[in-house]
């Protein structure tokens, strides 16, 4: 089993009764029927509570936190209350809390503040996942376990350093090895014992931060480390569930395009995926939509869970934006078109008090019913009731593949140059926003997954190449399909040493380019690129970096208009097989990636039923029954009209719509259209 068993798609999220006396408790379960609550997860931050002391472990609280969601006849996804130590583990143990990158050792206070190398909080932590699940492990109302909590951060301390040699012995074996892999010959680097490996940190190999490393392969290994050391912390406690819970699925919450944590080497490890949504303002919808598919992708398409979001505002940011009336529903179901299995919230109950308290909430501080943003909730609920078990199990079916991988952020975003303004996400926002404007249903998938089944590979900024990905990537484009990728690919290996031969390294072939020069300037500078021929040309602006391309075959598409390399490649196309392999060498507006896509798609059968209506999102599900659900979402704070291109009836309204007849979605509306066979 690796999804948790529900009727219809859970909707609910964290519940903290912990903080209330009971009698609240009461009047919360009436607002959740009021606005069709049917799950809760509790216990997220409940170490202190369940375990007062090192000896001595309390669960009458929890036990009524338990009874009564069970009694109310809410699942329960259980959470192990390790998301924060509690004050006395620190203080009796203080190799417990963190250092940090600048070498400040520190105490007791904040949540992610748990060394992940220190031995005591690995054995104590492990032991209340033990106790909570063996207490639990038989209750009808869990279906699920929530380890931890936004796993993040990372530690610089002894226990640390010790844990990144022992790391370091396991990945290359010997000294000479590692000496190889870093290129320990720059700067006197060439160490001679494992105990002369330090983390680097402010102290160490970094000026200015974190991003700024004089030793790119030791800080590389760190950031694969830091993942990999609190994978373990979770792998811990997974364990310790499965002793007297084998089945019940378990999951941790992830935190969408984070940085720090290589979400593809924990996938294996979770039975499901999770992720917590925060768009940062109105306009992030396409951000979003790459996000559930990243999420998505970690288990090869199986659903997710959507397990937080706020259904008002958040309270983390300097300036935390209201969600205007109609948005938490349009984009709790942009969740459900890209996969998600669950809605959940954060938080259910406004806390009264510390640094949540004007964190939105499904019932705010008066325990009102009759506010907008609980009125909007129960709508949603009902929608979800109506829904019923459609979506359940809906995988998405996708042809094209968007390649994320971390390695490539953080090898592109550590190195000196070429440009230290370019940023990894970035590119890949920019060719996911082109992909998403098309309506195309796609799968953001780990460098090393399957690629056989996808028309399509859309691969930006692919800086870092490992293993057999080119000939794979050439396997695409022989049998017929389309290979995208764009400047500062193809540059290094998995150790960041570049290739000893011409840029873009192993993909050239692919490719059919050379790129011998780049170029990287401020963001003030443009070069104008002229895309197309004749009748069809279109001039866009390029920033940042421009690479000058020597075709080796390709046939040019797209030239610099501007400066000494004027008139050289900016945009090529090389056949190769049945297919082709397409090369962006500049840092092109969306405008001018919007084209490349167009262009590169305009091969394959693979675009949205509207592609050329702006802010109509499209994506499509496909049931376990073989039933198609078509979602559509209007982004627009006004209505559109479309021609249905397929009859069927809405499972929201239950209205039947008519192959070419109207089809109206008010502002901010949704359609969810279970399409006639």
């Amino acid at each position: 089993m690796t999804l948790p068993v529900t009727a219809k798609v859970p909707f609910g999220g964290d519940y903290n009764p912990e903080q209330w006396p009971e009698d609240v408790w009461k009047q919360d379960y009436r607002l959740f029927d009021a606005a069709r609550i049917d799950l809760v997860t509790v216990g997220v931050f409940d170490w202190a509570l369940i375990q007062p002391a090192e000896d001595t472990y309390d669960f009458a609280l929890l036990d009524r936190i338990v009874e009564r969601a069970a009694a109310e006849g809410r699942g329960i996804c259980l959470a192990t209350g390790t998301g924060a130590h509690p004050p006395w583990l620190a203080k009796a143990y203080p190799e417990v809390t963190r250092t940090d990158f600048e070498g400040r050792k520190h105490r007791f206070g904040q949540r992610h503040n748990s060394c992940p190398s220190s031995p005591v909080f690995r054995r104590l932590s492990a032991e209340l996942a033990r106790r909570v699940a063996r207490r639990y492990a038989d209750d009808p109302a869990v279906v699920a376990w929530h380890v931890g909590n936004e796993y993040g951060g990372a530690c610089y301390c002894d226990l640390c350093a010790a844990g990144f040699r022992d790391w370091l012995r396991h990945r290359y074996g010997t000294l000479d090895e590692l000496n190889a892999a870093w290129y320990a010959t720059f700067w006197s680097h060439t160490f001679t014992d494992w105990e002369q490996i330090e983390p680097p940190s402010a102290l160490t190999e970094h000026w200015r931060g974190p991003d700024h490393t004089a030793f790119q392969g030791i800080t590389l290994d760190y950031l694969r480390f830091t993942s990999d050391a609190m994978l373990t912390n979770f792998r811990d406690e997974k364990a310790a569930i499965r002793e007297s819970s084998p089945d019940l699925p378990v999951t941790t919450n992830f935190m969408g395009m984070y940085r720090p944590i290589d979400y593809h080497r924990w996938a294996e490890h979770l039975d499901f995926a999770s992720w917590d949504n925060y768009p940062p303002d109105d306009g992030s919808a396409a951000r979003m939509a790459l996000t559930h598919d990243l999420i998505r992708g970690l288990k090869d398409g199986q659903p997710f869970w959507l397990m937080e979001q706020t259904p008002s505002v958040t309270a983390c940011r300097d300036v935390n934006p209201l969600k205007r009336p109609g948005l938490m529903r349009l984009w709790s179901w942009q969740a459900v078109a890209h996969g998600a299995d669950a809605v959940l919230f954060f938080q259910l109950r406004a806390s009264r008090g510390a640094s949540e308290k004007y964190h939105g909430a499904v019932i705010g501080h008066a325990g009102r019913s009759d506010t907008r943003v609980f009125r909007e909730v129960a709508e949603l609920g009902a929608e979800l009731d109506r829904l019923g078990p459609a979506s359940l199990g809906a995988r998405t079916p996708a042809r094209v593949a968007l390649l994320f991988d971390w390695d490539s952020w953080w090898a592109l975003e550590i190195s000196d140059g070429p440009s230290r303004l370019v940023r990894y996400q970035q590119v890949v926002l920019a060719y996911h926003r082109a992909l998403w404007d098309a309506g195309v249903d796609l799968d953001v998938v780990a460098v090393t997954a399957d690629l056989s089944r996808y028309e399509v590979v859309v691969a930006p900024a692919l800086h870092m190449i490992k293993a057999d990905l080119p000939q794979r990537l050439e396997a695409v484009a022989a049998r017929g399909g389309s290979v995208l990728t764009t400047y500062l690919s193809g540059r290094v290996d998995e150790n960041d040493q570049a290739f000893l031969m011409d840029v873009p390294g192993p993909l050239g072939q692919l490719t059919g380019v050379r790129v011998d020069e780049w170029d990287a300037r401020g963001p003030e500078v443009v070069n104008p690129v002229r895309l197309g021929t004749g009748a069809d040309q279109v001039d866009v602006e390029a920033r940042l970096l421009f690479e000058l391309v020597v075709p080796q075959g390709a046939e040019v598409l797209g030239t610099y208009q501007a400066d000494f390399y004027a008139g050289t490649p900016a945009v090529t196309r090389n056949s190769f097989g049945a297919g082709d392999g397409w090369y962006v060498a500049a840092g092109l507006d969306q405008a001018g990636v919007s084209w490349v896509v167009r262009q590169v798609l305009a091969r394959h059968d693979v675009l949205g039923p509207y592609p050329d209506v702006p802010d109509l999102e499209s994506a499509v599900r496909v049931a376990p029954d073989g039933s198609r659900l078509l979602f559509l979402l209007n982004h627009r704070a006004e209505p559109v009209e479309v021609a249905a291109r397929i009859g069927g009836v809405d499972l929201l309204t239950g209205d039947r719509t008519e192959t070419g007849s109207a089809l109206r979605l008010p502002a901010y509306g949704v359609v969810v259209m279970r399409e006639d066979r």
